[in-house]
């Protein structure tokens, strides 16, 4: 006979996959999937597939409607606390009460002050039998920049790069095209997909002119934040088409360009300097998370690198090593200088795989906030 544990890990392994449907579609908001089941059969399935459209219990129970069937008696498996506040669309919470859901099982609660159990609780004085907690970690790595934003009050950070194997970005002259294969390169556009936006420098602009979008795989473009001081950028990059774009200047650029760039569709934000009189970070994200921005995917120079790690607001990284080494080069960390091994960055739990001849090794930094970690017990 099957345990009960194992039908509840099953459940939420298949609600976790239908979450993923809603990547890069449903930001601000997370991806949440709904599996509603009776014994051991699923009903119905439902997942948020678009901001402003139906949350995921909502859209399981509009599909178990339509073919015909109620949900009175039944389990919903949530790998997020239902909501119990109008935003949007109704609350969630309630609707379950209200068709008759006897159990839900919620893989995490809800970072955001506004439920912050609010949902369970609901459910609970309504008679409906709750457990919280099953695959909690695996719910919270799916929604890790949701959770950062809510409880940090900025987006989770993560340092994409592609190098050699001795740790060059490019030539001693900029030239970097190609130093990864094709696949490694398809990879990085997926990555980029499950970041809100994607973050590089003004010399990454002069450099490569890149586009910053989405493509050669499904999955909507990030938002193109770029750092530019003095608003040098041509009004002519490539980052321009398509819009979505955030210029990120000083409080002494030219109020002329920005007007400018503003007509072209982009946001402009300004922000002080940082100790190093370079533009703030921390503020920078402080503000990005405002906007509803909850991962960042940085793809910036050398330079941006060390920015990012030096003021200690990295969370991750995603680096593509390539099987050629230059030994001469402009290695990926800059002028990052680090001179006591005891302040290292140190990372932890790594993963590492062959993407065509190049290796990809992802890992979080050892510093950045445990998070991710379990925070109920799940009662299976």
């Amino acid at each position: 006979m099957v345990s009960q544990r194992t039908l509840d890990e099953y459940f939420m392994r298949r609600a976790l996959s239908l979450a993923r449907r809603g990547l890069g579609f449903v930001r601000p908001n997370p991806m949440v999937g709904c599996v509603i089941v009776r014994g051991e059969k699923i009903l119905s399935e439902g997942w948020h597939a678009r901001y402003g459209q139906a949350h995921a219990e909502v859209a399981a129970l509009e599909t178990l409607r339509l073919s015909g069937n109620d949900a009175i008696g039944a389990t919903a498996y949530v790998t997020l606390e239902p909501c119990c506040h109008f935003g949007k669309t109704p609350p969630c919470a309630p609707r379950l009460v209200q068709e008759g859901i006897s159990g839900v099982v919620v893989g995490m609660t809800d970072p955001n002050p506004r439920v912050d159990c609010g949902g369970i609780r609901i459910l609970e004085s309504a008679g409906v039998d709750v457990r919280v907690g099953i695959l909690e970690e695996a719910c919270r790595r799916l929604n890790r920049g949701f959770i950062w934003r809510h409880v940090l009050g900025r987006p989770w950070v993560t340092i994409k790069s592609a190098m050699t194997l001795d740790g060059d970005v490019a030539c001693l002259d900029g030239s970097s095209k190609w130093i990864t294969g094709y696949r490694a390169r398809r990879m990085s556009h997926l990555l980029r997909a499950e970041h809100d936006g994607v973050l590089v420098g003004i010399g990454t602009i002069r450099q490569d002119n890149p586009s910053l979008n989405v493509r050669d795989t499904d999955g909507a473009s990030p938002v193109k934040i770029i750092l530019d001081s003095n608003l040098s950028i041509s009004e002519n990059a490539n980052v321009f088409s398509g819009g979505n774009a955030i210029i990120v200047c000083s409080f002494d650029a030219s109020e002329e360009k920005m007007k400018v760039l503003k007509q072209k569709g982009c946001d402009i934000v300004t922000v002080g300097n940082g100790p190093d009189g370079k533009l703030a970070l921390e503020e920078l994200l402080r503000v990005l998370s405002e906007k509803g921005i909850s991962s960042i995917l940085v793809e910036g120079g050398p330079n941006v690198t060390a920015s990012f790690l030096g003021s200690g607001l990295v969370d991750g990284f995603s680096l593509f090593f390539a099987p050629k080494i230059l030994g001469v080069g402009r290695c990926f960390t800059g002028p990052l200088a680090i001179h006591c091994l005891d302040r290292a960055v140190s990372v932890r739990e790594m993963s590492y795989r062959s993407v065509g001849d190049d290796l990809w090794i992802e890992a979080r930094v050892a510093c950045s906030p445990d998070l991710l970690r379990p925070l109920v017990s799940s009662g299976a």
